[in-house]
């Protein structure tokens, strides 16, 4: 069956098509109607979906991560493409082309995990670098690593997305750390390294992603200590202990990565390492969701961008 992938759907298009609905949620109006809102992705990008005079009968025919045939039309709304649906039906996975959908890059993951272990491996702390092979040489942990979410929205959101925004943050540090003799390049790229890792426990990579119950009730900073605590008991031992000076710096790069205490942080920044991989992290962020927004935007306002109200701006999009 041929489909358009959502990244080329225009405003005012007729559909009739496969998605993955990787969120649904059944709302109620003012006046007592149901409504659901639903998640509809494929390997190109997301499209929200609205289905309007619901029940729980059609709510409950598909779950979130089936593959479903939706009819209905696009339209913009608050400046993005969403889609009005008149219809939707589960799907078996043998009815679509799951190539179509998965948004998981092979490829790229062996190179990204190749670099990994070529930065860790190269620091010359030798504290660092045993720590690092404990993370390397843990099969398990690998393996999520490279299939794991950054996000569920907003930045690097699909399989793979957090190995890759760790290694351009390492990857950063490398460049950063140089140009600033007081900042210590190794503890700032591990760091690096370590910030997002609690989120192999946050998010689910089994299916759609979701939080997870330990996500929601611990969250990934906190979990992200936790995991460094763990590894740390695994090298540490009485004739060659870990450093305990070196240990509070790698949790609090973890604590204080989100810089501000209304967005998450348990710590405010007080080491310059700190306070620079906060300010890297918010730059990959925000290119990476910035571009995101960019590239999924249908306005034809020339140069610029529909209004975007998650960021309180347009954006500035020249065409070439």
């Amino acid at each position: 069956m041929n489909r358009t992938p959502i990244s080329e759907l225009t405003d005012g298009q007729q559909i009739a098509q496969s998605f993955r609905a990787s969120d649904k949620q059944l709302r109620v109006n003012r006046q007592g109607g149901k409504y659901i809102i639903l998640k509809l992705t494929d390997r190109t990008g997301t499209v929200s979906g609205m289905l309007w005079n619901a029940d729980e009968i059609m709510f409950d025919s598909f779950d979130r991560g089936d593959y479903v045939h939706c009819v209905g039309r696009t339209q913009i709304h608050n400046g993005a493409l969403q889609m009005i649906v008149t219809a939707v039906e589960r799907m078996d996975a043998s009815e679509v082309d799951v190539a179509e959908f998965e948004r998981f890059d092979a490829d790229q993951s062996q190179r990204l995990r190749t670099r990994l272990s070529e930065l860790l491996g190269n620091l010359h702390n030798v504290h660092l670098r045993r720590l690092g092979q404990a993370f390397l040489s843990d099969d398990t942990f690998m393996q999520r690593l490279e299939i794991g979410a950054a996000a569920l929205s907003n930045h690097h959101a699909y399989p793979g997305g957090l190995l890759k925004h760790t290694l351009d943050l390492m990857e950063l540090c490398l460049l950063v750390g140089p140009r600033y003799p007081q900042l210590d390049t190794e503890l700032l790229m591990f760091g690096a390294f370590l910030h997002d890792l609690g989120k192999l426990e946050e998010i689910s990579s089994e299916g759609e992603a979701t939080y997870t119950d330990r996500g929601q009730l611990v969250g990934h900073i906190v979990i992200g200590v936790q995991m460094l605590g763990e590894k740390i008991r695994e090298i540490d031992s009485p004739s060659d202990p870990f450093p305990t000076e070196l240990r509070l710096q790698l949790e609090h790069l973890v604590v204080a990565h989100h810089g501000q205490i209304e967005f998450g942080s348990p710590k405010l920044p007080v080491t310059l390492e700190a306070l620079t991989l906060h300010h890297i992290d918010n730059l990959d962020a925000k290119i990476e969701s910035y571009t995101n927004i960019i590239e999924s935007d249908i306005s034809v306002d020339g140069n610029w961008t529909n209004y975007n109200p998650s960021i309180g701006r347009k954006l500035w999009n020249k065409r070439d």
